[in-house]
């Protein structure tokens, strides 16, 4: 499937094959901005998450957020879209790591899917012990 996948039929056509979401979420009217799509920072803060859980398993302990860097909106997303959250990690150093999340819209219009690739990001996130101090995990 190309880079913004535009599809009908079932979800299972239109998502990346082979790779099971992190997280999905549908996209309800209390997440919308005053534009009429959904509020950036929503779509942020579950990106945030998604990138954590593979992070997580693979240090088996906690991990904050050190960085973004990088987040591009590519669609917007509306009320009623489902979200799909996939995560990966994409390198690794000592105490941190690297994971980049992709975003999947379907949109059910008329009894038909769309899927949308609406968001990309690269964060970093570092393994922390009790003292919240970084953590070799590698």
């Amino acid at each position: 499937m190309g880079a913004n996948v535009m599809t009908t039929g079932t979800n299972e056509d239109c998502l990346p094959k082979g790779k099971i979401p992190v997280i999905r979420v549908p996209a309800r009217p209390a997440d919308q901005n005053p534009g009429g799509s959904i509020f950036g920072g929503w779509i942020m803060s579950y990106v945030d998450i998604a990138g954590s859980i593979p992070a997580l398993d693979r240090v088996r302990g906690p991990v904050v957020t050190r960085a973004v860097d990088s987040f591009e909106f590519k669609k917007p997303v509306f009320v009623g879209d489902l979200i799909s959250c996939y995560a990966d990690i994409v390198s690794e150093g000592r105490t941190s790591m690297k994971v980049k999340v992709v975003v999947f819209a379907e949109r059910m219009r008329k009894g038909e899917i769309s899927c949308i690739k609406v968001t990309e990001a690269t964060l970093t996130y570092v393994a922390i012990d009790e003292n919240r101090r970084p953590k070799t995990f590698s």
